[in-house]
């Protein structure tokens, strides 16, 4: 894991997972301890490192798409797309950035 901190790339990557993960978090501990138990502490403390995570995500992908010079209609648009579909950072992690 450590390599991955190496290039653009490699942490776009380690981007794309840590926002994924942070939206498990978010959907399926926080909401619920929200919800069932009345306490939306945690939803207050995961929706802002979300939300960072999500905008560091999208302004990484634009910034590696042009030092990398991805076609936009190729590579970029789709990993653009994959951070507004839920978990769809592991699915372009996968598919796309894993091969780069």
């Amino acid at each position: 894991m450590i390599h991955l901190l190496k290039t653009k790339t490699g942490r776009l990557r380690i981007l794309a997972i840590l926002e994924g993960i942070s939206l498990l978090i978010l959907v399926f501990i926080a909401v619920p301890v929200k919800y069932w138990l009345g306490n939306p502490s945690f939803v207050k403390l995961m929706g802002p490192v979300h939300g960072s995570l999500f905008l560091l995500f999208l302004f990484n992908t634009l910034s590696v798409g042009v030092e990398q010079q991805w076609k936009f209609r190729e590579t970029t648009w789709k990993v653009i797309l994959a951070c507004f579909i839920p978990f769809g950072t592991f699915y372009i992690d996968y598919k796309i950035l894993s091969k780069l």
